[in-house]
């Protein structure tokens, strides 16, 4: 039997919330309908992150954006795939030799943390795949060759595209795809939402029990997931990718359903 899908504000506040960034508070360079409002009124009694399985930026520079859009932000409000990157590299992998199929801040995020980063497919110990506009066939070529001699495919995110302005971009999966059809091989690990590495991050950002946590965001299979597995509650946005069909076609069932950030806060009835 699937959850009572409930589309209307949520009549409590939470000690804690998770919300995903693309799609959920912004849309390319601007804020959604009441974001500032919402995130500014939750703060002043909840403890409030960002998740983000776009890896195209530190946590620096999301933390930058989102004040520069007027929601102040410290670089330990964010976590991004490539923090659970570096986390399950340094546990799983710690002194591998790492080919990319990613941007340049990749291989600076990974050489930052002490790990090489190889350009010969032959000397890598694994293969990072991410969200890569720069995507090319000597980069698949050159995973093949690294995969085919022993090394590991880790992946960022799983996301098949990124919200845009303009309709969207081809994301991870779409390159993950790329290398293990040619590879016959799959993932060892894919360390974005909704990962238990991306998971641990997040709880311990937030610093409370899961059951007193939310996880806000647009997408039921990253997102809702996400809360789902830690035992946050879960509410779906429908100001981005997941729609009201597409809980009646999947087997993820969000808590709570949205239709805009706005509806986080407590009805004005409901106030004291």
């Amino acid at each position: 039997m699937t959850k009572t899908i409930i589309v209307e504000p949520i009549d409590r506040l939470y000690k804690g919330y998770a919300l995903d960034l693309d799609g959920t508070v912004y849309i390319g360079d601007h804020l959604l309908d009441g974001a500032q409002k919402v995130i500014t009124t939750l703060r002043e009694n909840s403890r409030v992150v960002f998740v983000t399985n776009k890896p195209l930026e530190t946590a620096e520079s999301y933390a930058a954006k989102l004040t520069g859009l007027g929601i102040p932000t410290e670089t330990a409000d964010i976590v991004t795939p490539l923090d659970s990157l570096v986390d399950y590299l340094d546990i799983n992998h710690g002194g591998a030799v790492i080919l990319t199929v990613a941007e340049p801040l990749v291989d600076d995020v990974l050489r930052d943390a002490g790990f090489q980063v190889t350009g010969d497919p032959l000397e890598a110990d694994v293969v990072v795949v991410s969200f890569d506009r720069t995507f090319t066939y000597a980069k698949l070529f050159a995973a093949y060759r690294a995969v085919n001699n022993g090394a590991v495919i880790i992946a960022t995110n799983p996301d098949p595209f990124c919200p845009t302005p303009e309709g969207g971009l081809p994301d991870c999966a779409a390159m993950l795809a790329a290398v293990e059809a040619c590879t016959g091989a799959t993932a060892e690990a894919i360390v974005g939402k909704p990962s238990a590495h991306m998971g641990r991050a997040i709880l311990g950002r937030l610093n409370i029990e899961p059951a007193d946590a939310v996880m806000v965001g647009d997408r039921l299979l990253t997102d809702i997931a996400m809360g789902q597995s830690l035992g946050m509650a879960s509410v779906l946005i429908l100001t981005g990718v997941s729609s009201l069909e597409d809980i009646g076609r999947s087997g993820v069932q969000p808590d709570f359903v949205i239709d805009k950030l706005l509806d986080l806060l407590p009805s004005e009835r409901d106030q004291p």
